[in-house]
């Protein structure tokens, strides 16, 4: 009788390792594919960054305030 209850019991542990593995694995594999966003070029110094970080001031993108207010390089 004890070794049928240890037996059980392995076989429930094994059982949650491996759900537990599993369930693991998946959320790796969802973050892996998760896009960025699309990436724009900062007009003034080239960097290129998500466009929902990017500052706009008339056509450009910019990555900053200070180089949104400087415009364009010139050059």
């Amino acid at each position: 009788m004890g070794r049928l209850i240890v037996l059980v019991l392995l076989l429930i542990v094994a059982v949650w390792l491996i759900r537990r593995a599993l369930r693991a694995s998946a959320a790796r594999d969802a973050t892996k594919g998760a896009p960025a966003g699309e990436l724009v070029r900062c007009a003034h110094c080239g960097v290129h960054l998500p466009r929902a970080e990017a500052r706009s001031s008339g056509d450009a993108l910019y990555c900053s305030d200070e180089h949104a207010r400087l415009g364009p390089r010139q050059g």
